[in-house]
């Protein structure tokens, strides 16, 4: 009898599958990717809450682009993960404690190492690629 439970891996690559599907047929699609692809870097480089500021200050004035609509795939799967109200951004800045903070990062790293995979392998390339 085959279990109903999943792991988080497999829970993390269903999310990650269905954001990728959203966004399959947009004609930012190769952007997405481009962005998906770059995220990871700067997340390590200039933290998660530097990269969320880049991710919201981008998609601001053209609603439903790949950089918002990569910043809600990535609010939705962490904040739940981290038990955060609200916006991530502003649960980070303000509320997070340090411990949170860096399980956040972690959680923001392991759902994109399954999200650049499946935009990689999905998507047509962007201009920025």
């Amino acid at each position: 009898m085959p279990s109903t439970l999943r792991t988080l891996e497999q829970e993390r690559a269903k999310h990650a599958w269905s954001c990728v599907q959203e966004v399959k047929d947009k004609p930012f699609a190769g952007d997405y990717r481009a962005i998906a692809v770059k995220v990871p870097s700067l997340i390590v480089t200039n933290g998660l809450g530097q990269t969320l500021a880049f991710l919201k200050a981008k998609g601001k004035g053209e609603p439903g682009n790949e950089h918002e609509i990569l910043y809600r795939h990535l609010a939705d799967w962490v904040g739940s993960k981290v038990h955060a109200d609200g916006d991530l951004l502003e649960w980070l800045v303000n509320d997070a404690t340090s411990q949170q903070y860096r399980l956040a990062t972690t959680e923001a790293l392991a759902l994109l190492q399954w999200l650049k995979r499946f935009a990689e392998a999905e998507l047509p390339k962007g201009s920025e690629e």
